[in-house]
């Protein structure tokens, strides 16, 4: 697989998001399967392999750390803190954004443990609590590093005045945001950031949390707690119109000679050196075509039929609803999403 630079780590340009394999999808699929994919990605070369305390609540590193501790010396192991499932009086778990130095320093202590490892190579700030300066939770961090409890920084979902910031208090390794061809916003700012502050863009959702890949036509049929179904972009009436835009972009796979989702991953690794692509999926067929999609070479004509065909104004619908919009400090498009 061809590497690019994140921080200190030399790192595969696709990486593996982990946590369709317990969360936000809906059914989890089985620990075998689970553990099928995570092998399969060892052995196709990829070596940066992405969790977090909030995915099943910790599930999720405890499913992945046994599988990936025998590999530690030869991969690189993210997590992200501030954002973890707190139980309630009543007994249920939610989640809670909380980005006060306490918390983030219980947040790590907890996730080394469900790992099953000393250090957590890279360490995000999942989101920016707003009740806490960026730089109270960054410094809390650095000083988990000088405890050498991880080894670099990252911060996800901020725009480019909070990572500036946030740089500026300790050295960023990444960002982590989305960024595909329907979700753009890194264009508005960030992105050009991290290529100044020489930060890594870890682009997740870059096959469109499926839409891209052209496999997903009917949202209707999403299983109960399936995020997708509270996203605007996938309700009913903005998904028909969405969908108009795949038919110009398979005319595009043809003459790339690749699939929808080999040319969605190719296109986001063809935005700069510091952008590395982080798909999630739960299918090893999918997982190599994802990875396949590293290695996919795109004229700049082609680059520019795409840009075209998926102006930021041709997207029907946000890619969050007010909620997790209110959540993130992402830069957003003056207009209101439109179809084509």
């Amino acid at each position: 697989m061809q590497t690019r630079q994140l921080g200190p780590f030399t790192v595969s340009n696709v990486a593996l998001g982990c946590m369709n394999f317990s969360h936000a999808y809906g059914a989890s699929p089985s620990v075998e399967q689970s553990h099928a994919v995570l092998h399969a990605a060892l052995d196709a070369g990829v070596t940066l392999f992405d969790t977090a305390a909030l995915y099943g609540f910790g599930a999720n590193e405890s499913l992945i750390g046994p599988v990936l501790k025998p590999h530690r010396n030869h991969i690189t192991l993210a997590s992200k803190c501030g954002m973890a499932g707190v139980r309630g009086d009543d007994g249920v778990m939610r989640r809670v954004i909380d980005g006060r130095p306490k918390t983030l320093r219980q947040n790590c202590e907890d996730s080394l443990q469900r790992l099953g490892t000393d250090v957590i190579d890279l360490y995000y700030l999942h989101r920016w609590d707003k009740n806490v300066p960026i730089e109270e939770s960054v410094g809390e961090m650095a000083r988990l590093k000088e405890e050498g409890k991880i080894r670099a920084l990252g911060v996800s979902e901020v725009g480019a005045d909070a990572l500036r910031r946030a740089h500026k208090e300790h050295p960023i390794a990444a960002l982590q945001s989305e960024y595909s061809l329907w979700s753009r916003n890194a264009e508005l700012g960030t992105l050009a950031a991290c290529k100044e502050l020489g930060i890594a863009y870890v682009a997740f959702s870059p096959v469109g949390r499926a839409f891209l890949t052209g496999k997903l036509q009917e949202v209707g049929a999403l299983v109960k707690g399936d995020i997708r179904a509270t996203m605007p972009r996938f309700a009913p009436d903005s998904y028909a119109r969405n969908l108009r835009l795949l038919a110009p972009m398979q005319a595009v796979a043809e003459k790339a000679d690749c699939t929808l989702a080999e040319l969605a991953i190719a296109w986001v690794l063809h935005q700069g050196e510091q952008v590395i692509a982080l798909p999630g999926t739960t299918s090893v067929e999918h997982l190599h075509e994802d990875i396949r999609g590293g290695s996919v070479k795109l004229s700049p004509e082609l680059l520019a039929e795409l840009d075209d065909i998926f102006r930021p104004e041709a997207i029907a619908g946000d890619r969050y609803a007010l909620q997790g919009q209110g959540e993130v400090d992402t830069e957003k498009f003056g207009f209101e999403k439109r179809p084509a």
